[in-house]
C-alpha cells in the first residue's frame, strides 16, 4: 500500500499565557484508501493535530509527510498549493457561500488552483455533484438547500481537485442520524471505490466504530 500521510514525533506547545505542551510525540501513518477516525475527549488535542496535519499550523516539532514528501519546513506558497491540491476539507460547519450557487461553491477550490479551464472545472463539479446524487441542486443558491444537502455540497467541494486525502473535523456534528448515516456511507464509498484516504475527527462512536481503525487520543498523546 502507498503511504499517504505520515506524522513522525509531532510535538506542539502553546506558549501563552504559560508554556503548555498540547501534543506529545504523535506518530502514525495512513495508507491509500484507509478510512481512519480520531477520537478523544474535548481538549485532548484532536483539532490541534488536524490543523498541523492539514498544513495550516506550521509551528510544531517533528516531521510531516504527505505522499512521501516532507511537508515540514516548506514555504507558505508551497503549503497553500499542497493543501489546495492534495487535501480536501470537510468541517462541522459547511462554510458555503450563501449567495453563490451550489455549482459555484463546488468550483471554488479548483478556480483557486487554476490548473484547468472554466469549462473543465464546471464539468468536474457536475461530476462530483453526481457522485453525491445532488446534481439537481447545481443551480440553487446554497442558502436554499437543507443542512444535509449543504454537507454533501461541502464534500463535493472537498473532492473537486481530486485530493489524495480528505480531512474532516466533526463532519457529522451538526447532522441528524439520517444525514450522519448518509455522510458515513459517502465516505465509505470514496474509500472503497475511489481509493481515497480519509482522516475524520469525530465524537460519534457509531461512526468511528465502522471506520477501518480508530486513533484514540488523551492528554495530547495517542493511547491506542
Amino acid at each position: 500500500m502507498a503511504r499517504i500521510l505520515e506524522a513522525k514525533h509531532i510535538n506542539k506547545y502553546f506558549r501563552k499565557p504559560v508554556e503548555f505542551q498540547v501534543l506529545k510525540d504523535i506518530s502514525f501513518e495512513i495508507e491509500a484508501g484507509e478510512f481512519v477516525s480520531i477520537m478523544g475527549k474535548s481538549g485532548c488535542g484532536k483539532s490541534t493535530l488536524l490543523y498541523i496535519l492539514s498544513t495550516m499550523d506550521t509551528d510544531y516539532e517533528g516531521e510531516l509527510y504527505l505522499n512521501s514528501e516532507l511537508i515540514t519546513g516548506q514555504n507558505r506558497d508551497k503549503l497553500s498549493y499542497i493543501r489546495n491540491k492534495h487535501i480536501g476539507f470537510v468541517f462541522q460547519f459547511h462554510y458555503l457561500l450563501a449567495e453563490f450557487s451550489v455549482l459555484e461553491n463546488v468550483m471554488l477550490p479548483a478556480k483557486k488552483l487554476a490548473e484547468k479551464t472554466h469549462q473543465e472545472i464546471e464539468h468536474d463539479a457536475m461530476e462530483k455533484l453526481g457522485i453525491l446524487n445532488i446534481e439537481k441542486l447545481a443551480h440553487k443558491k446554497a442558502s436554499q438547500i437543507s443542512g444535509g444537502e449543504k454537507q454533501r455540497v461541502a464534500i463535493a467541494r472537498a473532492l473537486i481537485n481530486n485530493p489524495t486525502i480528505i480531512m474532516g473535523d466533526e463532519p457529522t456534528g451538526n447532522l441528524d442520524s439520517h444525514n450522519s448515516e448518509n455522510v458515513f456511507n459517502i465516505f465509505k464509498k470514496l474509500s472503497e471505490e475511489a481509493g481515497l484516504s480519509l482522516l475524520i475527527v469525530t465524537h460519534d462512536e457509531d461512526f468511528a466504530k465502522r471506520t477501518h481503525r480508530i486513533i484514540t487520543m488523551e492528554d495530547g498523546k495517542i493511547i491506542s
